[in-house]
C-alpha cells in the first residue's frame, strides 16, 4: 500500500566552483601553468595579459512597463558585468612576490631505443624478413633494456602486423644478435639472463688470471645459485661450492659491478653526451632566513597573468547601448546567455586560481610557524609532532583541504627542498613522558642501521631493545614498519660478508 509522508535531512554537496578549486589545489606549480593554458583555449572569455586601465561606467536605463521579468534580469545581469571593476587577476602581485628561480640547462641527446636502432643499420642481415624481425624485436624493448614480450606473442605480432611468418627458434636466433648489442645485457628476458649476458661478456676481456677466476665463479653463482644469491643464503653457497669468505667475497664483488638495468650503462658517462636527462623538483614553496626572520614567498614563475577578454566586455557594452527602449529578440538573449556562460567560467576559474593562491599561502605560513626552529636551524631533531588537523585548526580549513595543499608540494629552504608532507608525522611518547616526532625515532633506526655489523645484521626485535635503552617505547611491529617506509631490507638481506 502507498503511503505519503514527509521527511528532512541535510545534504551538503559541493558547488561546481568549489570542485574546481579542490583540484586546482591538488595541482603542484610545475603543472599549473599547463592547466591555466587548457583553460585559455577552451574558454575565450578568458585571456592573458596586464590590469585593465580603465573601468566600464555606463548607467543603467530605466526599464520600460514593457519589458518582462526575464528581460529586466538580462539588464540587471548586463549592468552588473559591464559597471563593476572588470575581473583581472595577476599571479605576481605584492602579496605573493616570489624571487626568481633561474632554469638549469637540461641535457639533450639521442634516447636509448634511436641508439639501439642505429645499432640495427650497421648490421647485415641475410634477408629482408630478419631485419623486419629485428626491428620488431628491438620495439619491444623497455626502458630499462629487457625484452618482456615472450617470443611466441612476437611470432604472432609479426604475422599480424608486418605479414612475416616465422617461428620462435628463428626469432630466439635474430634475439641472440642483438643481445650483443651496445649496451651488453640488451634484450635479456629477466635480470638473471641480462647479468650472465654481462659476466660473459667482461670473461672474454679479462686478461689477469685471479680476476678471471673470480669472474668465472661469478658466472657459476649467476647460472646455478641465482636464488640463494638474491636470498643472500651466503652459507649455503659456501658448502655447495667449497669456498671461503674471500673467494665468496670476490666473486659477489664482481657481480655487483653489473647493471641490473642493461639501460643504464648506456646512460652513463661512457657514451659522453648521450646522458640521462637530470628531473628537476620545482618547488611550490620558497622560505628564505632574513637576519632570523622566515620569509615565505609562493612560487608563480611562467604562470600568466588573468582577466576578461577585452572583446567579450565591447560586446557587453554594444548590446546594451543597442538594445535600449525596446525589447530584446531571441536571437539577442541567446547570444547573450552564451556569453555569460564563458564570462562565469572564466571568472570562476580566476575566482578559483586567487583562492588557491591565499590557501596555499597561509597554509604554508602556518606549517612555517608549526616548525619554525626547524627552517631557521635545518636541524631535523627540531621538527615538531604535525598532523592535518593541527593546521586546520589554525587556518580554519577542512582537514581534506590541508591534504591536498601538502600532497605533491615542495617547499625550497636554505637546506635543501624537502616534500610538503615530510613535516607531517605522529607523536609518541619516551619514557620520561616527553613526545617527539615519529621523524626522530626513523632517523634514529636509520642511524643504527648504518652503523650495524653487515656481517651480523641487526633483527627487528634487537632494533627494538635498542630503542627502548633509549627511552622510546615501541613495538617490534612499529620497527618493522618505520624500517619499510624507510625503505630498508630485513636482515638477512642487509647481510655482507
Amino acid at each position: 500500500m502507498l503511503k505519503q509522508s514527509l521527511s528532512q535531512r541535510m545534504i551538503q554537496k559541493l558547488s561546481p566552483q568549489q570542485i574546481q578549486l579542490m583540484k586546482l589545489l591538488q595541482i603542484p606549480t610545475a603543472t599549473l601553468d599547463q592547466r591555466i593554458k587548457e583553460e585559455l583555449e577552451s574558454n575565450p572569455a578568458l585571456e592573458e595579459g596586464e590590469e585593465y586601465d580603465e573601468v566600464f561606467d555606463i548607467q543603467e536605463e530605466s526599464n520600460t512597463a514593457e519589458e518582462t521579468q526575464e528581460e529586466f534580469e538580462l539588464d540587471d545581469y548586463l549592468n552588473e558585468y559591464i559597471e563593476d571593476d572588470p575581473i583581472s587577476y595577476k599571479l605576481r602581485t605584492a602579496d605573493y612576490s616570489t624571487e626568481e628561480v633561474k632554469d638549469n640547462p637540461l641535457a639533450v641527446g639521442s634516447s636509448f631505443h634511436e641508439h639501439l636502432i642505429m645499432q640495427l643499420g650497421l648490421m647485415e642481415f641475410d634477408c629482408t624478413e630478419d631485419e623486419i624481425i629485428a626491428e620488431q624485436i628491438v620495439g619491444s624493448i623497455d626502458a630499462d633494456g629487457y625484452l618482456r614480450r615472450s617470443l611466441d606473442a612476437l611470432v604472432d605480432d609479426l604475422m599480424f602486423t608486418r605479414n612475416v611468418d616465422t617461428d620462435v627458434e628463428h626469432v630466439q636466433k635474430i634475439l641472440t644478435r642483438i643481445q650483443h648489442m651496445d649496451p651488453v645485457g640488451v634484450g635479456a628476458r629477466n635480470l638473471q639472463e641480462s647479468l650472465l649476458l654481462q659476466m660473459a661478456d667482461r670473461i672474454t676481456r679479462e686478461k689477469n688470471p685471479e680476476k678471471l677466476k673470480a669472474k668465472q665463479l661469478a658466472n657459476k653463482i649467476l647460472g646455478k645459485y641465482f636464488n640463494e644469491f638474491s636470498k643472500k643464503h651466503y652459507s649455503k653457497m659456501k658448502r655447495s661450492l667449497s669456498l671461503s669468505d674471500n673467494q665468496l667475497r670476490d666473486a659477489i664483488d664482481e657481480i655487483l659491478c653489473l647493471n641490473p638495468k642493461p639501460s643504464i650503462a648506456f646512460n652513463s658517462s661512457q657514451h659522453g653526451s648521450r646522458t640521462t636527462t637530470n628531473q628537476y623538483v620545482v618547488p611550490d614553496f620558497i622560505i628564505a632566513n632574513r637576519e632570523g626572520a622566515l620569509e615565505l614567498t609562493l612560487n608563480n614563475k611562467n604562470a600568466p597573468d588573468l582577466r576578461i577578454s577585452d572583446h567579450y566586455m565591447d560586446v557587453l557594452k554594444g548590446f546594451k547601448e543597442t538594445t535600449q527602449g525596446r525589447r530584446s529578440t531571441k536571437q539577442e538573449k541567446e547570444a547573450v546567455m552564451f556569453i555569460k556562460q564563458k564570462i562565469d567560467s572564466a571568472k570562476w576559474f580566476i575566482d578559483a586560481i586567487k583562492q588557491r593562491q591565499e590557501t596555499l599561502y597561509n597554509t604554508m605560513y602556518t606549517i612555517m610557524q608549526y616548525q619554525h626552529d626547524y627552517f631557521l636551524t635545518g636541524d631535523e631533531r627540531f621538527i615538531k609532532p604535525m598532523i592535518l588537523k593541527d593546521i586546520a585548526e589554525v587556518t580554519g580549513l577542512d582537514i581534506s583541504t590541508v591534504s591536498r595543499v601538502a600532497n605533491s608540494k615542495y617547499v625550497q629552504t636554505e637546506f635543501g627542498t624537502r616534500r610538503l608532507k615530510d613535516f607531517f608525522s605522529e607523536s609518541i611518547q619516551k619514557q620520561n613522558g616527553e613526545e617527539v616526532s615519529t621523524l626522530e625515532v626513523k632517523n634514529i633506526l636509520a642511524d643504527i642501521i648504518l652503523k650495524e655489523d653487515k656481517i651480523k645484521p641487526l633483527s627487528d626485535e634487537r632494533l627494538k631493545d635498542i630503542l627502548t635503552d633509549r627511552g622510546y617505547n615501541i613495538a617490534r611491529r612499529t620497527v618493522a614498519k618505520y624500517r619499510e617506509q624507510l625503505n630498508i631490507p630485513v636482515a638477512r638481506l642487509r647481510k655482507q660478508l
